[in-house]
């Protein structure tokens, strides 16, 4: 019984694009078009010179297309099916989390994982069209390959946790949507989704590395291309688990306390 409530939990989502055909023409269109403009884009800007901040115009491309790829890993739709705990919290259905056979932090988790799986289903299907036609060059070494695929996880997992904490932030806020926007744009700015970090200045990278964001996604992707050596690789992983760490004990005492705001007529 337990195995089948964490099957249903897992294809929430998945089930909600996977029923709308035209819905998933237009991921694969849009995540076309984003690969072949990032693509473009970089090699542009690339035209004139031979390395930049360290990366040479192949490794900027395959940083950027591979960015482009990773952001399918979470980026489903939640809102068609009024599953977000924002929209919960508006219309005061966040209780029923709680009446479930299964606790909230555990269907969270179970969705979340549910939502990654089939993502991956997408990033790993453009990789290898990508890799196929030569638009992003593989890995240096075997090496390199394991670590990265390490390193993602761990990334995935630091994600995992930071998207928590926002959903979070709606039992005290109950509708932050604003906020919701800046830290999303903060998360995907910091984590080097719109350009690598080593174009920032020095200072910016200096706070960055203060904060959990580049440990999602620069820190896997700069392994990859070699931008990180694999001789700072352990270290670097080493960073990533120490916060899953800290973020698991602190969403762990955010769950506890948000179940005290949560009363029998909803959010």
């Amino acid at each position: 019984m337990a195995v089948l409530h964490a099957w249903r939990a897992a294809r929430v989502t998945p089930l909600g694009e996977l029923n709308a055909p035209p819905r998933m023409t237009a991921v694969a269109l849009r995540l076309a078009v984003q690969v072949v403009l990032v693509w473009s884009l970089w090699r542009g800007l690339y035209a004139q010179t031979g390395t930049t901040a360290g990366l040479s115009r192949d490794q900027a491309v395959t940083y950027a297309v591979l960015a482009v790829l990773a952001s399918r890993l979470r980026e489903l739709d939640q809102y068609a099916g009024r599953d977000t705990v924002l929209q919960h919290m508006h219309f005061g259905t966040i209780v029923y989390w709680y009446l479930r056979p299964l606790p909230p932090q555990r269907y969270y988790a179970l969705r979340a994982a549910g939502e990654q799986l089939y993502g991956l289903a997408w990033a790993l299907t453009g990789y290898v069209i990508c890799l196929a036609l030569g638009v992003v060059e593989p890995p240096a070494s075997a090496a390199a390959a394991g670590v990265f695929v390490l390193s993602m996880l761990l990334g995935q997992w630091v994600l995992y946790y930071v998207m928590l904490v926002l959903d979070q932030l709606c039992f005290w806020t109950v509708r932050n949507t604003a906020a919701m926007l800046i830290l999303m744009f903060a998360q995907n700015l910091l984590s080097g989704v719109y350009a690598p970090l080593w174009f920032f200045p020095d200072w910016f990278v200096t706070m960055s590395a203060f904060l959990p964001f580049q440990a999602t996604l620069s820190v896997p992707l700069s392994l990859y291309v070699g931008r990180i050596p694999l001789s700072d690789a352990a270290f670097q992983l080493s960073v990533q688990a120490a916060w899953v760490v800290m973020l698991a004990l602190f969403t762990r005492l955010l769950w506890r306390r948000a179940a005290r705001r949560v009363i029998s007529q909803g959010g």
